[in-house]
């Protein structure tokens, strides 16, 4: 486990501290699932960004492909 020196706005930690009493959680526990938290957050994130990504990235060539499919239904009809 790793310790750190840590920085709040005076409402953020006012509002953490009323959270964790009323939870009788300790400050340290509510903090360490507040980082997990927003780390899965950011990760489906940066997740989607990547996926939105390499999706232009093939859309054009998913589009070609279709097109090609598209030619050999029709010439398949025309037979």
């Amino acid at each position: 486990m790793k310790t750190l020196s840590l920085k709040l706005d005076d409402e953020i930690f006012n509002e953490a501290e009323e959270l964790t009493s009323k939870m009788k959680l300790a400050r340290n526990r509510y903090i360490n699932e507040a980082v997990n938290i927003y780390n899965q957050y950011n990760k489906r994130r940066l997740l989607k960004k990547q996926l939105l990504k390499e999706s232009k990235m093939t859309m054009e060539d998913s589009m070609e492909v279709l097109l090609e499919f598209e030619k050999l239904i029709d010439e398949d009809k025309a037979v």
